[in-house]
């Protein structure tokens, strides 16, 4: 729905830097709207603003969260790297409290956070890329540097504001 917030886990310099340039080079070119992101919300009402700018302020207010890319992410058409971080799923589970009655059906859903390097393509392309990934992969620490808060613009995401961890 355009309009709908985002709430985005803000990666490191270092890491987004490393994860873009794979993004760039897996994802059709002609389909990548968006730089690499870890969404937590992905279509919160425009209504809700105001209340999410003073959430998130509030959240940020302490040092990074621990995270890891713990591993490589099937997608069907596409593949991620699979995140964990009990600190980022204590941020998820406490904003999806206090705004649950406006949470739609993807957000209620749960949350698998992952990274998406490759998307809509033919299974056997990312089959292909799935197991280059594997074939190298170790666990590594994944740096979080804020959350962010974006609008959806049909495709392309609008940053409305950045909240630094300490």
């Amino acid at each position: 729905m355009a309009g709908a917030l985002i709430v985005a886990a803000e990666l490191a310099a270092p890491d987004f830097a490393w994860l873009e340039g794979l993004r760039r080079a897996h994802y059709p070119r002609e389909r990548n709207q968006l730089p690499v992101h870890l969404t937590i919300f992905h279509a919160l009402p425009p209504s809700a603003e105001s209340e999410l700018r003073a959430r998130l302020a509030r959240m940020v207010r302490t040092t990074p969260p621990d995270a890891m890319i713990a591993g490589v992410m099937d997608l069907g058409g596409g593949v991620a790297f699979r995140v964990v971080s009990t600190d980022l799923d204590r941020i998820r589970n406490e904003l999806a409290d206090d705004l649950h009655g406006l949470l739609g059906a993807q957000d209620r859903g749960g949350w698998r956070p992952h990274v998406t390097i490759q998307n809509k393509v033919a299974p056997r392309v990312a089959r292909a890329l799935e197991q280059s990934l594997e074939a190298n992969f170790r666990p590594r620490r994944l740096g979080i540097s804020g959350l962010g808060l974006h609008r959806y613009l049909g495709g392309p995401w609008e940053r409305i504001a950045l909240y630094p961890f300490r």
